[in-house]
């Protein structure tokens, strides 16, 4: 297989995870986290970096699965998002895109 064949076809289950962990995560938050868990290991396999929309679903320091009032606060200070993991009780900041 061509690696760009690999990293397609792992884009696109690394996206089938994160949508069954948000399917799954009210009646069960650990298996949710499994899903994240075997989406970073597919990424780390094929050395494929996630998409923007997806970095901010998990817990850069516990990998959890983040819920927004749930299990995550999201804050805006200094021109960065803030994400705040209850489970850990670590920061995660973003920069907010520039205006043009």
């Amino acid at each position: 297989m061509k690696k760009t064949n690999k990293e397609e076809i792992a884009k696109q289950r690394i996206k089938n995870l994160f949508e069954q962990a948000e399917k799954v995560f009210d009646e069960k938050p650990n298996l949710a986290n499994r899903y994240v868990k075997i989406a970073r290991k597919i990424a780390m396999k094929i050395n494929l970096k996630f998409p923007r929309g997806l970095k901010r679903k998990f817990c850069k320091h516990c990998y959890l699965y983040l819920k927004p009032g749930t299990n995550c606060r999201i804050r805006t200070k200094n021109k960065k998002v803030v994400y705040y993991c209850q489970n850990c009780k670590k920061y995660m900041r973003f920069p907010l895109p520039k205006k043009s």
